[in-house]
């Protein structure tokens, strides 16, 4: 009798080189750093992940050439970021999958302590909002029936008129889903990404509602923005310290 015949999916060395990419600690170091949606230089990254330039220079050839990132170069400059939305998902949901129930990797120091509760608190998720204010945000444009998460995440036609009345511009020619459930790795729980995420997300930039703070991802609600997002959403201040 002939062997049983097995067809090989022609995916699996593909998926198998994209994890052999992630399966490396310095090269993890940089796709966590590069999600707050920024471009940095190669230098910047080496310092961040503690090695020699041209060590990161070595691991940076290979995720350009993965396709986890891109990279543009500026007189003696070398820039890269996440290549896209995309990736930008995979590395958070890979983030999520290391965090079992919330738990969080204990702190070395003070300092890393501050650190880990200022993300907690609010940072950028690649281009949206997450932590404790991307997730008060998120319900309350659930609560309102701004947003839908019923039949995964969709924004109403109301919570349209809400975008467009707050002054907060929708692309709606993108090839990005409008409104996409985003796993927050802290939180557990989905906040908004998408269009409508990376809008909102940019608008409070922008406007001055949230401000970066330290090298990493986190940013801080300020009065002013704890003002609009009361009079615009209803929450509370207390719930974005």
């Amino acid at each position: 009798m002939l062997g049983h015949m097995t067809s090989k999916d022609p995916r699996a060395s593909r998926l198998a080189a994209l994890a052999a990419l992630v399966a490396d600690e310095t090269r993890a170091t940089c796709l966590l750093a590069l999600l707050d949606g920024r471009a940095w230089t190669a230098g910047e990254l080496a310092r961040h992940a503690g090695v020699a330039a041209s060590t990161l220079s070595e691991h940076l050839g290979k995720l350009v050439a993965g396709g986890l990132l891109t990279e543009e170069r500026q007189g003696r400059h070398r820039y890269v970021r996440l290549a896209d939305a995309r990736t930008a998902q995979l590395v958070e949901d890979f983030a999520a999958q290391v965090t079992p129930g919330g738990a969080a990797v204990r702190p070395r120091n003070l300092r890393e302590a501050a650190a880990g509760s200022a993300m907690a608190r609010g940072r950028t998720c690649y281009d949206h909002l997450a932590g404790r204010l991307g997730i008060a945000v998120t319900d309350a444009l659930t609560e309102r029936e701004l947003l839908r998460q019923d039949v995964g995440f969709a924004l109403t036609d109301t919570g349209l008129d809400w975008f467009e009345a707050a002054g907060i511009h929708l692309d709606r020619t993108s090839r990005r889903p409008l409104a996409r459930a985003c796993l927050d790795w802290t939180e557990r729980r989905p906040h908004l990404a998408g269009v409508a995420g990376a809008a909102l997300c940019r608008h409070a930039l922008d406007a001055g509602w949230c401000v970066r703070i330290g090298s990493e991802r986190a940013v801080k609600v300020t009065a002013t923005g704890e003002r609009a997002l009361s009079e615009l959403l209803g929450i509370e201040a207390g719930a974005l310290r």
